[in-house]
Parts: C-alpha cells; structure tokens; sequence
C-alpha cells in the first residue's frame, strides 16, 4: 500500500512532477540524466501531457529544472506541441536535449523544426530504437537519425546479436548508442566491451555476483566505523572522539553542517556541537555518508541515490509514524548498503547493531518502513505501484518531497566528496 505524503508539503505554485534517472559511462560516470514525469494509475493521458507541457514550461523558467540537474546533460521527453510552440527551450538552454519518440518519423513539419534546432546545437535522443519491418516507418526512422545525436537501443528483450544489429545499423549514421535495460552486472560488462556510450538500467541498484563475499581495506573501515556509530550509548561526546583523528572527515562534516544551506544561527566548531544541535542519530548517519564517498570504487550516483531514499524516507514517514523520522532517514540511507559495498545485505547487516525495524525492512521486506521504500524504488524509476491510490495531489506532494531531497542530497555530497566551495 502506497504511503499518502503530507499534502502540506505542496508548494502554491506546485512543482513538478519528475525523477531523474542516471546515465552512466563505461566508468560509472554521470553521462546524463533521463527526466521522467511519474503520473498517478488510469489519470488522462491528453490532460497529462497538457499538464506535462505547461509544468514543463513552468520549471524551466522559474529555474528548478536546472537546479535539479545541476549543470550535467540532461534528457527530457519533449512532445510535437512542445517542441514547435517552444522550441527556444533547446536553444537557450544548452545542457538540456529532447527525447523524441520514433514515431514522428513521417511528420515533416515537425523534422524540419528539429533540423533548424540541431543547426542551433540543440541535443536530441531518439527513444527505444526499433528497427521497423515496414519500408515507410522505416524511412521516417532514418530522418530521425540523420538528425539525433543519440538513440537508445533497448537489450533486455533482446538477444545479443540483435541488440548488436541495432546498434550496427544506429552507428551507420554516426549516432552514439545508450543501452537500456541493464539490469545486471554481466550485462553491463558483456556491453562495456562493445562501443556503447551510455547505459541505463538497474544495475546500478543490485550489488555484483560474488563466489565469496570479501570487503576491500576501505569499505572494511567504512564498516567498522559503522559499527562504533551504531553504538546506542554513544552520545556527542563519544561521536567526537570516534572521527577525531580523521581530519579529513571532520573537515567535511563541519564544512557541510555550517554551510549556507542550514543557515545556522552560530558557527558549529566541532563534532560534539554538531551532534548536540542537530542530534546523534543524525550525525551518524552524516559522518557514514562523508566516509562512504571515500571509497572510490562505487559509481557515485549510488551514494546520490542512497541520500535521496534517507530525506524521502524522513518526509514520508511524517504521515505513518512520525516518532521513527530519524530511523526512516537511516532506513533509506543504508537501504543501497549492499551495493555500496558489493556484499549482500545479510553480510553486512551482520556487522552493524541496526534497530529491528531497520533490519526488517532491509532484509525481509517487511515492517514500518517497507512500504515507503517500497514507493521510493517505484517513483526513482518514474513509476507509480501498480493499484496506487495516490491522486494527483498526492503525486504533486510526492514531487515536492523528491525535489527537496535530491537538493540536500546534491548539498551534502558536494561535500562528502569535497566539490563544494569553500
């Protein structure tokens, strides 16, 4: 069952409805963000791309679209009104491409809008590339090729020498391939090897297959540090002397706690201070994320993802219990645990004194907090569950809390991974 977020947490303007959803190089690099507008189960399909155009056009011009993505490539899927009424969305915003469906092939007016764009620079995708059997939806297929600058080629209904067949035949037109559909690890790797530019899927979630689980000197330290945190007696002071002779992770730490973002009224001069205004388990779970991003052997979308499930978590938690806020928030951070550091769940889960309703919903399913994360997974990948009763409202409520939570998450690995300005 869905979790109904507050509607308070809707803006009087509204926001808009979106996810993104990473595009990672060969190097688990960010290559682009995909924009995905998650709508409720059943709702119009016209109202929605009606609402989808005018919100569209809403959060490009009040900027939040570009706060959402930071200054990285992005994706957002354009429609023929869009595109022709508003063209000057892609020209006076750089970073920012079209995803276009194939199916307009055959409209002229509308290729000939897109030709004059890519004279201009502008970025286009083409969407889930098939290559069609009929001579004239292929032809239009072609001009849209002799445009785009990228297509997405699907592998994950597709046999390998088909896939490679589609990505031969997008090549021919000098158009660079983004596979989608890579849901494992040995996917990635069999497609890593090929000349592929980008790839999406959930891969990137699932923690690699290994014969025995083994833990590098840098996540074995991440997971001892864990464990002293974990420790329910320790308190601000204890907190203190456990990353006192880390400068470095004191540095961030202090550094993001007195940032701008928080607007604290006084300047935190050390951990114990920290921990008092803010509390301990928040602390915690802040000194975890600083070390996590010290590892560099994760793509680091995924410690990204994992700070975006703790704030959502937090927020949704309001509605159901608001007592475990601070548990919620440590459910959604350590819920990627086990990709983070490539061990199953029950491994590392072994090494760390969680609470019950942590443990529970991380490796059962069950429990207080499985649901929320439940419908966290669902909206990153710009779905809604099957049979949601969330209304429009409730989507709108959804939005806000995930636009929130992917600013402080962008706030605070800029300074985990030591980005952020001085």
């Amino acid at each position: 069952m869905a979790v109904t977020p507050q509607l308070t947490a809707v803006n009087d303007d509204g926001i808009l409805p979106i996810v993104r959803v990473p595009v990672l190089d060969r190097k688990q690099s960010l290559f682009a963000y995909e924009l995905l507008f998650p709508r409720p189960i059943g709702s119009d399909i016209e109202a929605a791309a009606l609402a989808h155009t005018q919100a569209t056009l809403s959060a490009i011009a009040d900027g939040s679209l570009k706060r959402l993505v930071r200054d990285n490539r992005a994706f957002l899927h354009m429609s023929r009104d869009l595109l022709l009424q508003h063209a000057d969305i892609l020209r006076h915003n750089a970073r920012l491409g079209a995803s276009i469906s194939a199916d307009v092939g055959t409209d002229e007016q509308l290729l000939e809008k897109l030709r004059e764009l890519k004279g201009h620079g502008c970025l286009f995708m083409l969407e889930d590339f098939n290559l069609p059997a009929d001579p004239e939806h292929r032809a239009g297929v072609d001009a849209l090729l002799r445009i785009v600058q990228f297509a997405k080629v699907a592998v994950d209904h597709r046999h390998p020498l088909a896939a490679k067949a589609h990505m031969d035949y997008v090549h021919a037109f000098g158009v660079k391939v983004i596979v989608t559909g890579v849901d494992t690890h040995e996917t990635f790797v069999e497609y890593a090897e090929q000349d592929v530019d980008g790839f999406q899927g959930k891969y990137l979630l699932r923690p690699e297959r290994v014969d025995m689980p083994r833990l590098t000197p840098s996540r074995l330290g991440v997971l001892r540090l864990m464990g002293a945190l974990q420790d329910p007696d320790n308190g601000p002071v204890e907190l203190g002397k456990i990353i006192r002779d880390d400068a470095i992770l004191s540095y961030k730490l202090l550094g993001c706690v007195n940032s701008a973002y928080f607007a604290l009224p006084r300047q935190l001069k050390s951990v114990e201070q920290a921990a008092v205004f803010f509390g301990v388990n928040r602390m915690r779970n802040w000194i975890f994320t600083m070390a996590v991003s010290g590892m560099d052997e994760r793509p680091p979308e995924l410690l990204r993802l994992s700070l975006i499930r703790a704030h959502m978590c937090e927020k949704l938690a309001r509605a159901v219990r608001p007592e475990l806020q601070e548990m919620a928030f440590t459910a959604g951070l350590f819920s990627l645990l086990d990709t983070l550091m490539n061990v199953s769940m029950a491994y590392v889960l072994e090494h760390l004194p969680l609470a019950i309703e942590i443990r529970e919903a991380l490796l059962e399913g069950t429990g207080p907090f499985a649901a929320i994360l439940d419908q966290i997974r669902h909206w990153e990948q710009g779905e809604l569950e099957s049979g949601s009763s969330l209304s429009e409202q409730d989507v709108a409520a959804m939005a806000t809390i995930y636009v929130e939570a992917a600013s402080w998450a962008d706030h605070v690995y800029a300074f985990a991974d030591g980005s952020a300005a001085a």
